[in-house]
């Protein structure tokens, strides 16, 4: 068994790859339940935890730094006024180290991929793709109209990218991170997770 940590750009189908990806290995998988998980380790709202988690809330980057700076950013008044920003992401590190400790799991975002870089059983995968791929995909996966993919894609992946620079100190492009890039927008989705999991068994089998 092993954790596999993804990092996925907008568009590119990370949670439809993860979430078949952890059935293919029959692991769990860490997506929208990780907000549930903070919620429930601070005693806040899962609303509350959502407004922390950068990868399901378009738009939040300036609540999110700002809070980090010490600003006045409107998170909603409730039992969370009692946690910094800093709480929160401190939580979210815990659930993703409690994961890493159960020996098996797809984490998918929270910039796990940093969190978890010096764990030589994680395998770290980074799904991407052209932006002009990305923006239909987005499409095809749900999104309403390409000027909301386009939107969304600037907000997510810029948000992505200042989060793991500023917190973790790492370029969340840089290839070296990663033990394995795939373009997702042109491989399917069957295939990515074919994959993954192979890449998963090897790491494994050298451990």
């Amino acid at each position: 068994m092993t954790v596999v940590a993804i990092g996925a750009s907008y568009g590119a189908a990370g949670n439809v790859i993860g979430a078949e990806l952890a059935r293919r290995l029959e692991v769990p998988f860490l997506d929208r339940a990780i907000p549930i998980q903070v919620a429930e380790r601070l005693e806040v709202t899962i609303e509350d935890a959502a407004a922390y988690d950068y990868d399901r809330r378009a738009g939040f980057l300036e609540r999110l730094l700002g809070a980090f700076a010490g600003a006045d950013v409107g998170v909603p008044t409730s039992p969370a006024d009692a946690y910094t920003a800093e709480d929160f992401r401190n939580a979210t590190e815990e659930v993703l180290l409690r994961q890493h400790e159960s020996g098996a799991g797809v984490i998918l975002g929270r910039a796990a991929v940093a969190v978890l870089r010096d764990h030589p059983d994680v395998l770290r995968v980074a799904l991407d793709g052209p932006p002009e791929a990305r923006v239909q995909q987005a499409i095809a996966l749900g999104a309403p109209d390409e000027a909301t993919a386009r939107r969304t894609m600037h907000q997510l992946d810029r948000a992505r990218a200042e989060y793991a620079h500023r917190f973790y100190g790492v370029d969340i492009l840089d290839r070296s991170l990663y033990h394995l890039v795939i373009d997702s927008t042109a491989i399917g989705v069957g295939a990515c997770v074919e994959l993954i999991a192979v890449a998963a068994g090897a790491l494994v089998a050298n451990a």
